[in-house]
């Protein structure tokens, strides 16, 4: 399903369309990650941390390298 369509303007622009934002919950601000999975482009909005995000990237024990890339993939860290 196409929700809207945008064009590549000079520099590499793009704008992300109103559907999509309304859709989605993307605000001005917000951060998209872009990704190729095999011939598909696909766009996800960042998740906003959280405090239980940033309490967990500081609590004690535990391995912090895998935390935090479990936090950058939108996975919580479970204590």
């Amino acid at each position: 399903m196409t929700l809207g369509r945008s064009k590549v303007s000079k520099g590499y622009l793009t704008v992300v369309p109103k559907d999509v934002r309304k859709a989605s919950k993307i605000e001005e601000g917000d951060l998209l990650d872009w990704a190729i999975e095999g011939q598909t482009i696909v766009v996800r909005p960042r998740r906003r941390r959280t405090i239980d995000d940033i309490t967990g990237l500081i609590a004690v024990g535990g391995d912090a390298v895998a935390d935090k890339r479990r936090l950058q993939r939108g996975q919580r860290v479970r204590r």
